[in-house]
């Protein structure tokens, strides 16, 4: 069933969490995989198991995720990126290429609406053209 209009899926929650997470840790320049497990230990374990598998998957692919991002983000080196749009695209690019069960579309999309609601007001149309063009060329990647 799908969420009622307006409503953020299960899905989007979860990619949120997973951004939250991806953030905390550059911000604290500790491993995600770390962070995660911290707060497993501590009992405040994503409710979402999808949000364990965004955030180890972007861990476990993070330099071909980077090397991906640096070659179609024109202009725009990672440390020049804004943190949210950063750990935003690494979701994104995580998506278009080992999310199977989520459509290209989707993944795109959600990387769009996050930076909408949590970035500069140029950040959705950054983030719709590097991952517009990676999907683009997904199938030579």
């Amino acid at each position: 069933m799908a969420a009622p209009q307006g409503q953020p899926t299960a899905r989007s929650k979860a990619r949120k969490r997973a951004l939250d997470v991806l953030f905390a840790a550059e911000a604290r320049d500790v491993s995600p995989n770390d962070l995660l497990d911290q707060a497993i230990a501590e009992g405040d374990a994503p409710t979402n198991a999808y949000t364990v598998t965004l955030v180890r998957g972007v861990a476990a692919q993070r330099e071909r995720i980077d090397g991906l991002l640096s070659k179609y983000s024109k202009e725009w080196s990672l440390e020049r990126m804004p943190a949210v749009d950063r750990n935003v695209l690494r979701l994104g690019v995580w998506e278009l290429l080992y999310a199977d069960d989520v459509p290209d579309a989707v993944a795109v999309s959600e990387a769009v609406a996050l930076v909408r609601d949590l970035s500069t007001d140029e950040s959705p149309q950054f983030v719709n053209g590097v991952l517009g063009a990676i999907e683009r060329d997904k199938s030579e990647l």
